[in-house]
């Protein structure tokens, strides 16, 4: 009876739901839409508009540029999840140990190129990747490894990692956080147990921290895909998809083609298949974690 006078009505819910609702709808539902309705059309701006139905995507199909950087999306992808994820994960568990003093000084600093606007990043490590002053080969001209020096944002074969290094670099701390949310809600009855049967240090973290993250886990690498999926800031900023198209990603393709060349309907059509291929890639991660749990 009590609970059915504290709860609020119906009408007083939704009240609180709809600006949110609104918003969100103003901001993707209705861009979805329109980007869905211009993908039809042959559409350089302007009021000409010519239907074309699903000529755009039979294009997309074919097009080896959109393919090739959506291998580029991949490869920071795989990268950014050993890189943002795995070292936070190491991190977060040097984080718990009682040896480690000024912890909120440290997660501090780590989360602080998480604010940094990814512009400035961009321009950052593009100074530190410069062949003739870059922090980069300084340290390897000190430390005797000439021979490691290369054209870093030049170089078509290295590039892809380069650009992904300041991406893995910014966001560690964000994965942090999570981490450290989730461990905290981990009963410390638990872990006394552990320290009962002897379970301490590496064998405490292996069988009972990970596995009890292992739901957040799973957020994280859904979060790492949506988000590297679109990344775009960094590698525009720091090399412009280049050389050639060997940095180039599926958010700077959309954009070229949308804003440079003003194909908004076939720039609409990448943008419809960014979407359904983050979907396509977030499901698999989803279904290859999950397993047998999913199932049940």
């Amino acid at each position: 009876m009590t609970s059915r006078t504290l709860r609020p009505k119906n009408r007083v819910i939704a009240a609180y739901l709809a600006p949110g609702l609104l918003i969100y709808c103003f901001i993707v539902i209705i861009p979805l839409f329109i980007s869905l309705i211009y993908s039809l059309y042959n559409y350089s701006g302007g009021a000409s508009m010519k239907f074309i139905g699903l000529t755009n995507y039979r294009h997309l199909i074919k097009d080896m540029d959109f393919w090739g950087s959506f291998k580029n999306n991949l490869i920071i992808i795989l990268l950014s999840m050993v890189g943002q994820i795995g070292i936070a994960l190491v991190i977060t568990v040097f984080m718990m140990s009682k040896l480690l003093k000024l912890k909120a000084i440290h997660r501090n600093i780590i989360f602080l190129p998480v604010v940094v606007s990814a512009i400035v990043v961009g321009f950052l490590w593009t100074i530190i990747y410069n062949k003739d002053f870059g922090l980069l080969n300084f340290l390897l001209k000190s430390l005797g490894l000439e021979s490691l020096i290369i054209p870093w944002l030049d170089n078509p074969k290295y590039v892809i990692i380069s650009v992904s290094m300041p991406i893995i670099w910014q966001y560690i701390g964000f994965y942090l956080v999570i981490f450290l949310a989730a461990i905290q809600s981990i009963p410390n009855e638990i872990y006394e147990s552990a320290d009962l049967d002897g379970a301490v240090g590496i064998k405490r973290s292996m069988y009972i921290t990970i596995p009890l993250m292992s739901d957040t886990l799973k957020v994280a690498v859904m979060l790492c895909i949506a988000g590297n999926m679109k990344i775009f800031d960094h590698i525009y900023v720091m090399t412009g998809g280049g050389p050639g198209t060997s940095s180039m990603v599926m958010a700077q393709y959309a954009y070229i083609n949308s804003f440079i060349m003003f194909k908004l309907g076939y720039g609409s059509a990448i943008s419809v298949g960014i979407l359904v291929l983050s979907l396509s890639l977030i499901l698999l991660s989803r279904k290859l974690w999950g397993g047998k749990n999913n199932e049940a």
